[in-house]
């Protein structure tokens, strides 16, 4: 029982339930080993003892695993454990595209032939390889968050070389082909026709063939005629119209032979949407109905054979058929009791129509004869064969125990060559997987061992797993190398008899430090003694990011483009740069980051406008702090002397631009501050008089002072004597 938590395959640890299906239930894991989530297709408990399932729900890996395309999901691991059978996919991040369609009801016609030639890419990658997917269908196709559309789901495809018989009808029943709801022959025409009803859902938004039950929209496909797209929408393509109906015949032969065919026709709708190049084989012209011969009539009334008249089938015979078919699933069981009789036509061949009754009635009689002769037998001891127990069967024997019709013993495959073993097996309705070893006793390309011993029974299909020699000189590139570590796959290598030499690889779905291939490519031969290439994960790409700075917007766009790298978000700030250049980025000019990073930047949006302070009063200090909250810049400063008393001295008493003024951030503004009162001083006009007062004084004196130097004898006193 699976839970949440639990780990299988000691590497795989379930996170969630993501999906469900018929057949299993798909649960997202992580793979602890490469760090990685997967998808778990986990098959149904109720299948678990059901050896038939079993085998089809392994074979969906077989089928898948050897497919290698962007629109294949791929297959990393088989496993099963503690009575847990499951299949590791690539976990794909998207809806199906059923889901995309009722989503959007209908896709445009753009969209619906990308979708469809993505489709039928992953559908030729998988024809290649002589994969016939047998149930295509828009819930079994993904799209991917980045566009990628994956086809997934091969549970019911199996090889097919050439034309195989298709033992049960499966499939979707919407989507099934005629041969598919008849039991009939099923190929690569098979998947071109439910592609062509997955075009039509896309374009129309409806299926063409709708019903009450599964019987009565198998029996449409094979008889009924759909409505023609365009009349459902005029807006279509006439040439896109013309490759759904191709896709869509009823006879595989009417239809395209190959997928590639069809990718070539979907090319030329783009250029040419109403050219007449999609060319439609003609209908026979001995027209729907086949009368049958005497012998064939002959035949039908001894039970020989059985012959489908191709269009001409009827809801009885239908009915018979499918009682030998297992049911028709479409993620649920359909009873045959659901089917709806239509009213015969009005113009039906009563010849024809007595010629089947005939034959029914006939066909009753024997059947009634055969318990007759039956019951007959039983009572009268007719049916003892004992008396011939062994006789003829000597060399059939089988220990004992019958071989039915869907049972095969095991051939002896040992010393046979590779042709002769895969004639053998395929002669006998059995596969065959084969792995190569070196054998110094067995010739090259001969069998050395079988997994299931010569004698033993198995049903038909199964697979046989055979190891054929290599001789001694030659080995086999080993498959299972990309994310393995180096040293596991050096050492598989050396193993072999392999030189080895690294080189580094960068790698977007491989892990740093892990192998991404090898040089032989796994799969391929190589001789003992040659060097073998293993390409070494570094990583995603990394790029260095360029300078984007004075640059605009789409310059810088251009330049991380060239560079691997992606633009992120866009801002815009004021600056001094020019309005609509890069001012700034996210990550710096010549770092290294992965490719695909985005760097984002910032655009100018010019200088700002800003409206000036005003300054007056303020300290320098304070005058500065103001400007540069506004985006300003504080020019030169002067002083002068301030007669008024409402400005301290040391504040400003003018600016250079008015307060008020709105001018772009960054511009200078110029103050002058006081320097305090100016000093008195004596006026000039009170001093001048004395100056010229002075000056007669100085010409009188000047007699005086010529006079001075004359010399004249003292005059002395002398006393008087008493």
């Amino acid at each position: 029982m699976i839970r949440i938590g639990m780990v299988l395959g000691n590497r795989y640890e379930i996170l969630e339930k993501i999906g469900s299906g018929g057949m299993s239930d798909v649960y997202k894991a992580k793979c602890h080993k490469l760090n990685r989530y997967v998808a778990i297709k986990v098959l149904k408990q109720e299948f678990n003892s059901d050896k038939a399932f079993i085998s089809k729900f392994k074979a969906e890996a077989q089928a898948a695993a050897g497919l290698s395309h962007p629109n294949v999901v791929n297959i990393y691991d088989v496993g099963d454990e503690e009575n847990i059978h499951y299949i590791v996919m690539e976990l794909i991040e998207g809806i199906t595209l059923k889901k995309y369609i009722m989503q959007k009801g209908k896709l445009d016609i753009k969209e619906s032939i990308d979708i469809t030639m993505q489709i039928a890419q992953g559908i030729e990658a998988a024809h290649q390889k002589h994969i016939v997917h047998r149930d295509i269908k828009p819930q079994n196709m993904i799209l991917s968050k980045d566009g990628m559309v994956k086809v997934t789901d091969f549970g019911i495809a199996r090889a097919a070389t050439g034309q195989t018989i298709n033992s049960n009808t499966a499939g979707s029943v919407h989507y099934i082909s005629p041969e598919q709801a008849r039991g009939g022959y099923c190929d690569e025409r098979s998947d071109i026709y439910s592609l062509g009803i997955t075009m039509y859902e896309m374009l129309t938004g409806k299926v063409p063939f709708d019903g009450d039950s599964a019987v009565s929209v198998a029996l449409l496909h094979i008889q009924g005629e759909m409505v023609p797209p365009r009349e459902i929408d005029p807006m279509i393509p006439t040439s896109l119209e013309k490759i759904i109906l191709k896709c869509t015949q009823k006879k595989p032969e009417r239809r395209y032979n190959t997928v590639t065919e069809l990718i070539t026709d979907l090319k030329q709708v783009m250029s040419s949407p109403d050219g007449d190049f999609v060319k439609i084989s003609p209908i026979d012209s001995t027209g729907a109905t086949k009368i049958m011969s005497d012998e064939e009539m002959n035949h039908i009334k001894n039970g020989i054979e059985r012959y489908s008249l191709d269009d001409d089938v009827t809801e009885e015979n239908f009915r018979d058929r499918s009682k030998e078919t297992s049911s028709i699933s479409d993620d649920e069981e359909y009873e045959l009791s659901d089917l709806d009789l239509d009213e015969p036509d009005d113009d039906e061949d009563d010849t024809s129509f007595e010629r089947i009754l005939t034959g029914i009635m006939i066909g009753l009689g024997i059947i009634i004869f055969g318990l007759v002769i039956f019951v007959a037998g039983k009572y009268g001891n007719w049916w003892d064969f004992s008396k011939w127990s062994h006789s003829n069967t000597a060399n059939e024997s089988v220990s004992g125990d019958d071989i039915s019709a869907k049972e095969v013993k095991v051939p002896l495959l040992i010393g046979k060559s590779v042709e002769d073993m895969a004639e053998t097996l395929e002669a006998l309705d059995l596969k065959y997987k084969i792995t190569y070893e070196k054998s110094k006793d067995v010739e090259k390309d001969c069998v050395i061992s079988q997994d299931i011993k010569e004698g033993e029974i198995v049903n038909k299909q199964s697979v046989i797993k055979v190891v054929v020699s290599l001789g001694t000189d030659e080995v086999v590139m080993p498959e299972d190398v990309k994310g393995k570590s180096v040293s596991e796959v050096t050492d598989m290598l050396k193993e072999l008899g392999l030189n080895v030499t690294t080189t580094d690889e960068s790698s977007d779905s491989v892990e740093e430090g892990y192998v991404i291939k090898t040089d032989p490519a796994p799969g391929r031969i190589a001789k003992i003694g040659d060097t073998v290439v293993i390409y070494v994960s570094t990583g995603v790409k990394r790029v260095t990011v360029p300078e984007l700075r004075r640059n605009t917007k789409s310059a810088a766009e251009t330049a991380l483009k060239a560079a691997g790298l992606k633009l992120g978000d866009v801002t815009e700030e004021y600056s001094d740069y020019d309005e609509g250049l890069v001012i700034s980025q996210s990550i710096n000019a010549g770092s290294t980051v992965k490719e695909g990073t985005k760097i984002n930047i910032t655009v100018s949006k010019g200088k700002e406008e800003v409206e000036v302070p005003n300054l007056k009063y303020e300290t320098v200090n304070s005058a500065k702090e103001k400007l540069e909250k506004k985006g300003l810049v504080l020019g030169e400063v002067t002083e002068d002397y301030y007669s008024g008393v409402d400005v301290s001295m040391g504040c400003v008493i003018n600016q250079s631009v008015e307060a008020g003024t709105t001018v772009q951030s960054g511009t200078k503004v110029n103050i002058v501050i006081s320097k305090g009162m100016e000093p008195e001083t004596e006026p000039e006009t009170e001093t001048q008089p004395v100056e010229t007062e002075t000056q007669p004084v100085e010409t009188e004196t000047q007699p005086v002072e010529t006079e001075a130097p004359s010399v004249e004898e003292p005059v002395v006193e002398v006393p008087e004597e008493p």
